[in-house]
């Protein structure tokens, strides 16, 4: 028990820290700048990616995980934006220029781009914790 605890624990680590690296670096690339909540929500998002499909025993067609994963992952940025852009004042991005935003914190355009970040961190995920952690092979396929 303590073992398998522990595993999940390294395997949530790892997930966090290799989806926050990632996303962090993109964003430099990109937009020359990130913040430390971008961080996070690149973790959590590669951890969500991963762990829906095991959860599902990764029977589902991708589009289905891909359209989970851009409703959590938007539902996570939109609450992130509310807090930090709009109660905090921090002013990490801005989609008011954007159409079909709300509030400034979500846009349409933009969860159009998340979702093939998504779609490959879907992937990224279950190959890691298939070949590193040896969980279930993952086998996505599309219908």
């Amino acid at each position: 028990m303590v073992k398998r605890v522990s595993k999940r624990v390294s395997e949530i680590v790892f997930l966090i820290a290799a989806g926050g690296s990632t996303y962090y670096l993109i964003e430099i690339w990109f937009r020359g700048f990130s913040h430390w909540t971008m961080f996070v929500l690149g973790g959590v998002a590669l951890t969500f990616c991963s762990f829906q499909g095991e959860v599902m025993h990764w029977s589902e067609p991708m589009w289905i995980q891909i359209i989970r994963a851009v409703l959590f992952l938007t539902s996570l940025e939109f609450m992130t934006g509310i807090i930090c852009n709009k109660w905090l004042k921090i002013g990490i991005w801005d989609y008011r220029d954007q159409p079909f935003q709300l509030c400034g914190q979500i846009c349409l355009p933009f969860m159009v781009m998340f979702s093939g970040l998504l779609c490959l961190a879907i992937v990224l995920g279950g190959v890691v914790l298939w070949g590193v952690y040896g969980e279930k092979k993952p086998e996505f396929h599309v219908l």
